[in-house]
């Protein structure tokens, strides 16, 4: 395993509802990366093909202009756009979390898509619960990807924005001795200077505790409002006012929950970049282990369900008898374990 490497995270807009075009704009991104010695690379919450600002600026009926477009542009599992992401990481030999919509059926999710330096989807992980009116638009993820992946870079999992005021969901990745967070945010241009809990204090504070917390270190992408974005959302003045361009504020954090780097200005685009050295955790837990020496399972624990649910299960039952018996060759144990109670 390798401890000590360079990581890299995006603040950026993408091409907005361009599936393609953004997707190009996030492989120069990872090319630029990789070029620059870096090992890891993360990107922000549904950067692909963008966050839809409009469910907060107006009625639900107003933003079904944008949900065609929206589920058309989406990321398909085992997709050409996605193997393109894939060949990159391997050509660049860089591990990448893109957060992007997931498109599964009929339904969206808000995914993060753990793609290793080999080139392959580690896992597909979906924000468990959408927040506020996130769920007009996206499904809920199940309790099989809330999990640490082990990798050649170290311990890694992620959470997606409002994830990290989630108690349990981060518990359940210290526990599994994390070292090294995905935290991908959308932006923080939205209700600018009306709503504290939206903005860049609260959740960048959030992120620094989440490292303190679980010590590890905490890669924070962030999105950024485009001019373009703004025009394409905000038809009118008090949209504009709600929508400003900006709120980019990307950051990396160390297992102490220090910032490694310094803050992009808030409308530019571009990576961020820190050296991390896994060895330096054991300092931090020397302090302070959520999940080890500085727990008390007697008292507090946590229960994790890592079954996913499907919405419909496929159960072989025994060929039919026009008598209501029994099949002979399969038995009533056959019919019980296929789901099926006969009665004589």
């Amino acid at each position: 395993m390798l401890s000590q490497y360079k990581v890299a995270v995006v603040q950026a807009a993408p091409v907005f509802l361009d599936l393609d075009a953004t997707l190009e704009k996030g492989i120069a991104l990872i090319e630029e990366a990789a070029g620059n010695g870096a090992r890891l690379i993360g990107f922000p919450e549904t950067w692909v093909p963008g966050y839809p600002w409009w469910i907060w600026l107006e009625s639900p009926i107003g933003g079904l202009r944008f949900v065609q477009r929206y589920h058309e542009n989406s990321v398909q599992q085992d997709s050409p756009q996605l193997q393109k992401l894939c060949d990159v990481a391997r050509d660049n030999d860089i591990f990448v979390v893109m957060g992007a919509s997931e498109r599964a059926g009929g339904s969206l999710y808000i995914s993060q898509f753990f793609i290793d330096t080999g080139g392959s989807v580690l896992d597909v992980r979906r924000k468990l619960k959408p927040t506020h009116v996130e769920r007009t638009v996206f499904g809920d993820g199940h309790g099989n990807n809330l999990k640490v992946y082990e990798t050649e870079l170290g311990r890694v999992g992620g959470l997606c924005c409002w994830e990290h005021l989630q108690p349990l969901s981060k518990y359940a990745l210290y526990a599994q001795n994390e070292q090294v967070h995905i935290g991908a945010w959308p932006t923080f241009s939205l209700y600018r200077g009306k709503a504290y809990s939206l903005g860049p204090e609260l959740n960048m504070a959030a992120s620094s505790v989440y490292a303190a917390e679980g010590q590890c270190y905490f890669l924070a992408p962030c999105g950024v409002i485009s001019d373009d974005m703004v025009e394409m959302m905000a038809d009118n003045s008090t949209k504009h006012e709600l929508l400003p361009p900006g709120g980019g504020h990307a950051m990396i954090f160390g297992p102490d929950g220090a910032p490694m780097c310094d803050y992009l200005e808030d409308d530019a685009q571009g990576l961020l970049y820190a050296d991390i050295d896994l060895g330096a955790i054991s300092i931090a837990k020397s302090f302070a282990d959520p999940a080890g020496h500085y727990s008390r399972p007697d008292v507090t624990r946590l229960l994790l369900n890592t079954s996913p649910v499907a919405p419909v299960e496929y159960l072989d039952a025994p060929p039919d008898r026009e008598d209501g018996m029994e099949d002979p060759e399969h038995g009533a144990d056959a019919g019980a374990m296929a789901g099926l109670t006969i009665v004589k």
